[in-house]
């Protein structure tokens, strides 16, 4: 018998199960206009929000309001899915509803950050300003973190934490696939619809592509942009983006 767990008026024991080949199916019905399946798709993937909101649980957050946040990170995951990837939807779902609710935490919830983190950060920026003069171009976090002889993560929480209130995946972060590694480090032991993250090593695959191809996985599936906008982001063409984005999407499945 299924557990009754009621959020935001929702009874999630009543809610529908789809298996993936179904909802491949309905998803190519929503691509093509259809809104009543639209709408039994993002109930039949409620739990996956309900999953999610509650790696947050000990923010004292009310989980209402997190379950909408997440619901709205779900219906744009639904948006941009393209399934001749062959990638599950839980899969790149996941990321961007945890992205969004990351995103609603850090508008509603200012850090106090602390002298030495300021530091850091205001070093971080000097660096910044200095290679952008000598390259002509805005350095990468890794360029500047051994500018600093820091370690990459000590730039980017620097920099992160001087920041108004901000999404993750704001510029400062995309290149190199920062995104990435901080929502994949979160994991739910306990619930089985996120299996899928139990059993692979999302981040050490993204970390043995290239520099290019992680920067356009980024954009492309934790960012939800268009091929056509990441290939204006990086100065290639589009088939050139879809190709490198099939390459390194067919590593790694075979990686992981």
């Amino acid at each position: 018998m299924a557990t009754k767990v009621e959020i935001c008026g929702v009874n999630t024991s009543k809610l529908p199960v789809y298996k993936d080949a179904e909802m491949k199916q309905m998803i190519e019905k929503i691509k093509g206009g259809d809104k009543e399946t639209r709408d039994e798709f993002i109930r039949g993937n409620l739990r996956l929000v309900l999953s999610v909101i509650q790696r947050f649980s000990n923010r004292g957050e009310n989980p209402d309001d997190l379950f909408q946040v997440g619901c709205i990170g779900l219906i744009k995951a639904l948006d941009n899915f393209d399934t001749s990837h062959n990638v599950k939807f839980s899969t790149y779902a996941v990321p961007m509803i945890i992205g969004e609710i990351r995103r609603y935490l850090r508008d509603n919830n200012p850090i106090r950050v602390s002298r030495s983190l300021r530091d850091t950060a205001y070093k971080a920026l000097q660096a910044k300003e200095r290679l952008t003069r000598a390259k002509q171009r805005e350095p990468t976090i890794t360029e500047i973190s051994k500018d600093l002889e820091m370690p990459r993560e000590d730039v980017v929480l620097a920099l992160d934490s001087i920041q108004e209130p901000i999404s993750l995946f704001e510029p400062v972060f995309h290149d190199d696939g920062d995104a990435i590694y901080v929502m994949d480090q979160v994991k739910d032991t306990k619930n089985t619809d996120d299996r899928w993250m139990e059993n692979i090593s999302l981040t050490e695959a993204m970390k043995k592509l290239p520099d290019r191809e992680k920067h356009i996985l980024t954009m492309r599936f934790f960012e939800g942009r268009t091929q056509m906008e990441v290939a204006e982001e990086i100065g290639i063409s589009q088939s050139q983006v879809s190709r490198l984005e099939k390459n390194a999407l067919k590593y790694i499945k075979k990686y992981l």
